[in-house]
């Protein structure tokens, strides 16, 4: 007979092998803060609940968000065009007053729609409550640059709302998820998600210079979530989400696809769930483009025509032109084929060229030496597409073959600095998607310690240096000023502190190393802001500063690639294999 005492064992939860791989050990007490960020959030180690401090965090950097919002925005006072502010109030004047099949050909020479679908309803949605406020900030053609102070402030609005609603919390439970995976404490958790959130880029290029670029970011967000979680099909579908607001969420893609494809094939293969996100991902896509494809066939059904402005037959499609000996114009679908090739042609502009502006990736960095434009178009993709592979593959197999959540954040942001440096049609703004899953690793093991916080500053850092110049055109240095060297102070890094480097137990060489490369650049950058302010390029080169910083951003981030690969490489435990190899 069993003793009265006994108490049968539980069964522990079988998880899958590489799921196993992560050893979540509790944190060692830290005694002392080491950076001003930890020092601020001291007294709430004490806290038993994320809810004691989480409203406090949503409400400092709401705040600094709307602050920085009191600052001008790209094109104010500047005719003709006005900037990215008249882009997208104009987008919400064109989809609240014309038909949806009229969305993408509408005088596309002003701030043409060129964002897929679910932008264009978040413009709809945001344009409908504005005209309930004042119409006439929307009204069709004479609301063009509109400055109204009252305006604005309502933009500024849509931006915060819109961030809360998605992005935050997307970041909130993503911090939480990741955090458990390696038994990272609460408070630690907390520091991190200040800092995620305090990210000075993308609080200067949404809530300042303007744009909603958080929107796609917490979608994607919301997508590793949800992979870390385990529930693939949300992950889809938030996904799915992000490319349906803004085309740039393809940089993440093809680690996206190769997570959730190696999901299913290892450690065995799994064929429900992999027909599961096929299924949930085409239905996704489906319900993504449906209010356009209805919209197109009830306009055509009332005689509303997309290119009112043109008379006599339909012009050729802009792309796909081959499909003109198969398709009828007057056939039922050729309005639906016709809304998704203008679509896509508006999407994906691949006639403007390798390169537009001058931007911090290999192309514009290469192109002071060898002059690009010289080549023919077709040459350039061709290059830019296999220099853009070469770069992507090796993140992507690491987790294909091992598709283990922690090093989700790796491979996504090593598959985003190998898009933004060698693919086509880059913006400066593109570097906020390698920059948000780097900057997601201080939430991770070991996230706030020197070499992670050290470098992912360092990313953060050279890349909102590389968007000084497009601040500075628009009179935003003071912003950029100030909320960068609040970030560097509060997380101890250059050009404020030193306190992120040289840490006890770790090789001694890579710290110095580490420590050397990263000191050659931030004096760089001071220096290269000290002949900005002070000295005039000379009259035969009048873009030699923003040249200088395309040159060294680009080796920047190329740094910062290779690190997100080694460290990706580490992580997966390919180096520990190839040692028991050689001991057996």
């Amino acid at each position: 007979m069993a003793s009265p005492a006994h108490k049968p064992r539980r069964k522990t939860k079988k998880t899958a092998h590489f799921e196993s791989a992560v050893h979540a050990k509790p944190e060692a007490l830290i005694r002392n803060p080491s950076f001003p960020l930890s020092a601020f959030l001291w007294p709430a180690r004490s806290s038993l609940s994320q809810w004691e401090v989480l409203p406090l965090i949503l409400m400092v950097v709401g705040l600094f968000r709307w602050a920085a919002g009191l600052w001008g925005y790209s094109g104010f006072k500047r005719p003709p065009m006005f900037g990215d502010y008249e882009a997208q109030r104009h987008w919400m004047e064109i989809t609240t007053h014309l038909p949806i099949s009229q969305w993408y050909f509408h005088d596309l020479q002003w701030w043409g729609l060129d964002y897929p679908p679910l932008t264009a309803y978040h413009s709809w949605l945001l344009g409908k409550v504005g005209s309930l406020i004042d119409p006439s900030w929307f009204a069709l053609y004479t609301s063009r640059g509109s400055d109204d102070p009252t305006l604005k402030v309502f933009m500024r609005a849509t931006i915060i709302i819109s961030e809360y609603l998605i992005y935050v919390p997307a970041a909130v439970i993503f911090v939480r998820r990741y955090s458990r995976l390696f038994g990272v404490a609460q408070w630690t958790a907390s520091v991190a998600l200040v800092a995620i959130l305090m990210q000075p880029a993308t609080i200067l290029i949404d809530h300042v210079h303007f744009q909603y670029n958080t929107v796609m970011l917490g979608l994607v967000l919301a997508s590793m979530s949800s992979m870390v979680a385990g529930r693939y099909m949300w992950s889809s579908i938030f996904f799915v989400a992000a490319l349906g607001f803004k085309q740039m969420a393809l940089y993440y893609a093809p680690a996206v696809f190769a997570f959730l494809l190696g999901s299913c094939m290892f450690p065995r293969i799994n064929i429900g769930r992999l027909m599961g996100i096929a299924a949930v991902t085409l239905a996704s896509f489906a319900v993504l483009v449906l209010p356009i494809v209805l919209g197109a066939l009830y306009d055509a059904s009332r005689g509303i025509d997309s290119r009112p402005d043109l008379e006599g037959p339909r012009p050729p499609l802009p792309i796909l032109a081959f499909l003109a000996d198969y398709l009828d114009t007057n056939a039922f679908y050729y309005p639906i084929v016709e809304q998704m090739v203008q679509m896509i042609h508006r999407i994906f502009p691949f006639a403007r060229g390798l390169f537009e502006d001058k931007v911090a990736n290999f192309w514009c960095a290469a192109n002071v030496v060898i002059k690009l434009r010289q080549y023919p178009t077709e040459l350039l993709q061709r290059v830019s597409l296999l220099a853009t592979l070469a770069s992507i593959t090796p993140p992507c197999l690491f987790v294909f073959f091992q598709p283990r959540k922690e090093l989700l954040p790796y491979a996504f942001s090593a598959t985003a600095w190998g898009f933004f440096l060698f693919s086509y049609q880059v913006h400066e703004k593109s570097a906020l998607l390698p920059l948000l899953p780097m900057t997601v690793l201080l939430a991770g093991k070991q996230g706030l310690g020197k070499e992670v916080r050290s470098w992912v500053g360092f990313a953060n850092l050279v890349g909102v240096w590389t968007m000084f110049p497009l601040l500075q055109r628009v009179d935003l240095r003071v912003p950029y000023t100030v909320l960068t060297l609040l970030w560097a102070y509060l997380l101890g890094l250059p050009p404020v502190s030193t306190s992120a480097y040289f840490e006890e137990g770790q090789n001694i060489w890579v710290q110095w190393m580490t420590a050397i490369i990263h000191a050659a650049f931030y004096v760089t950058m001071g220096f290269w802001h000290a002949l900005d302010l002070f000295v005039t390029p000379p009259p035969d080169k009048p873009d030699l500063w923003v040249v200088a910083n395309v040159g060294v951003g680009a080796a920047g981030f190329g740094l910062c690639y290779l690190w997100c690969l080694w460290k990706l490489a580490q992580e997966s435990g390919i180096f520990r294999q190839r040692s028991k190899v050689k001991t057996t």
